[in-house]
């Protein structure tokens, strides 16, 4: 928080400003995740995090603080999407079926509709990263849904300033076609293993005390180092309980941190799952189709993985699931036996840990982002809908903006200045 805020009074020092004074919400029924649900509260932005949080008669205000009165009204954590799609994203071509040097960094168009309508859906963080046709596609970047002109300014940092994210791996049917990728599960699995001794091997060889012996710079192999020492999570997409245990084997095999993707089949190997210590992005589709690998997914994964002692959250993949929907996402996992409580952490809380993000956002405590979503009703209700997204104290999101109202209403194009005849701010609420 102390370095947050003063970065914010440098920088209106810097302009000339005066920084904008605290605000306070009162009267909300407050969702903190982490601590205990406060039926009538108060939420303090000061500087970008949250400065005060707690009961409505206990809770100071600081002088000069400018007051708002939510009463009615719900507040919830930003939601945080460990898997999307968003800004019109690529990764790796058809030249390889591992490719680790590939940065979606220098793919993602933030000025994309498709921003504005997951901040309409309340999120505030994302995983934004390639697909899946790869045994390996590149590596993912995580996102702060700031009103940003480029991705740099959205970028969320890692301590050493880089921008964190983490590597997109995947198995089963999609990374099966014609050489040079694999046609088969075991050649997959027999690909990845020969990549990842090779870069063992690179690091073996980065410490010969002699500089003339050490290898010159290998950016995939660079890469895939990174995953062998924990330092970049491998988000593995996998949907069949057979392609699942493979995952957890190669995770064994060198160490990997690893988080589950989709895991269609989670409730069949949920014991194993929760034994090795992994946890699971939950994709909660709720129509039948798809591929015939997705064919046992199911709405009680995340209560068998949780029964099981499993971590769990969920995530829209982004155009799969529409990010202006995501909270339905938690609603389907209340309705297969999931608890209210353990729903709602598995769209903040428990996504951030999964991004290594969880001492900055994913829940409603003093010192963290002042990442914050109003509704209008109850969390997991059809009816209720995104009236205010924020995140470090500025709004993004207002649904009484009929500039804003277009992405929340309006059909997939929704927002494109070449669309605007059929998508515009226009569109009568359904």
């Amino acid at each position: 928080m102390f370095v947050t805020t003063l970065a914010v009074l440098a920088l209106a020092v810097q302009q000339g400003t005066t920084p904008p004074p605290p605000l306070a919400l009162i009267g909300a029924r407050i969702h903190t995740v982490s601590g205990a649900e406060i039926p009538s509260g108060i939420l303090v932005v000061d500087g970008g995090v949250i400065a005060h949080v707690g009961p409505l008669d206990s809770t100071p205000i600081p002088a000069g603080a400018v007051i708002r009165d939510v009463s009615g009204k719900v507040l919830v954590p930003g939601l945080v999407d460990t898997h999307s799609h968003i800004g019109e994203v690529e990764g790796g071509d058809g030249s390889s079926p591992i490719q680790p040097a590939v940065r979606v960094l220098d793919s993602i168009d933030v000025r994309d509709p498709s921003f504005a309508r997951a901040r309409a859906g309340g999120l505030t963080t994302v995983n934004i990263m390639p697909g899946s046709g790869h045994l390996l596609s590149g590596q993912t970047i995580y996102v702060k849904l700031r009103e940003g002109r480029t991705i740099e300014e959205c970028a969320i940092r890692s301590k050493d300033g880089r921008i964190a994210g983490g590597m997109k791996m995947a198995n089963g049917t999609n990374s099966r076609r014609d050489p040079p990728f694999p046609g088969t599960r075991a050649k997959s699995a027999a690909l990845v293993r020969e990549r990842y001794l090779a870069a063992q091997e690179y690091v073996r060889k980065l410490q010969d005390p002699d500089p003339e012996k050490r290898p010159a710079r290998d950016l995939a192999l660079e890469a895939l180092a990174e995953c062998l020492s924990g330092e970049r999570i491998v988000h593995h997409h996998t949907h069949r309980h057979d392609d699942i245990l493979t995952v957890l084997r190669l995770r064994e095999e060198f160490g990997l941190r690893v988080v589950l993707h989709h895991v269609s089949d989670a409730w069949k190997v949920a014991d194993e799952i929760a034994r090795a210590g992994v946890p699971s992005s939950l994709i909660q589709i709720d129509s039948p189709g798809g591929k015939l690998e997705a064919l046992g997914l199911s709405w009680e994964s995340a209560r068998a993985l949780t029964d099981a002692g499993g971590k769990v959250c969920f995530h829209t993949d982004d155009g799969i699931t529409d990010s202006r929907l995501f909270l339905r996402s938690g609603a389907l996992a209340v309705r297969a036996g999931l608890t209210r409580e353990l729903a709602l952490a598995a769209l903040t809380l428990e996504a951030a840990r999964m991004l290594d993000l969880g001492e900055r956002v994913g829940s409603l405590e003093v010192g963290k982002d002042a990442d914050f979503v109003l509704l209008s009703g109850d969390p997991f209700s059809v009816y209720t809908q995104v009236l205010e997204t924020w995140v470090e104290g500025e709004k993004v999101f207002d649904r009484a903006d009929p500039a804003d109202r277009q992405y929340a209403v309006g059909g997939p194009g929704a927002g494109s200045r070449f669309l605007s005849e059929c998508c515009g701010g226009d569109v009568e609420e359904q």
